[in-house]
């Protein structure tokens, strides 16, 4: 059995997240959407509040969960059973990024990771140009699955 985790902050999710994690559901036995955790950071949301969110918008496929992660990303696929870390890329620049970091997990622990290119309807939204926005007073729900539009909104 495959199982693969999609690492992200997810602060909020995103249409873009969405997508990826819908096409690793159709390539994979398992996935773990999993939050990572990091205290020195400040985030919108909690933790709590981008499980909530997260297991809103994966409920309709039965392969995936959510989880949380702290620490190296490696110590949690291993803890997991993961094989694959999948990585959404937007473009060149996240490429470029993502490499380095998909070579050195492969060296340390022996875990792949699999890029996907992003959808082209989603190669410019990301969760900090979409809190902007937000903040801003700008219209954010065409980046957003409905419930997390919602708690955004309700956040800001």
């Amino acid at each position: 059995m495959s199982t693969a985790v999609f690492p992200g902050t997810f602060d909020p999710p995103t249409n873009g997240h969405l997508d990826v994690i819908t096409r690793a559901a159709a390539a994979f036995d398992a996935v773990i959407v999993a939050a990572g955790v990091n205290q020195s950071k400040q985030r919108l949301f909690s933790v709590e509040e981008r499980v909530e969110m997260l297991t809103e918008i994966a409920a309709p496929f039965g392969n995936v969960r959510i989880g949380t992660f702290e620490g190296l990303l490696v110590d949690y696929c291993r803890a997991e059973g993961a094989g694959v870390i999948v990585k959404g890329l937007r473009s060149g620049g996240d490429y470029d990024y993502e490499l380095q970091m998909a070579q050195m997990n492969r060296r340390m622990s022996g875990v792949d990771t699999v890029f996907l290119p992003t959808a082209p309807e989603n190669a410019y939204i990301s969760s900090s140009l979409v809190k902007e926005i937000a903040k801003l007073g700008g219209s954010v729900a065409d980046f957003l699955p409905p419930s997390v539009h919602s708690r955004l909104l309700n956040k800001l």
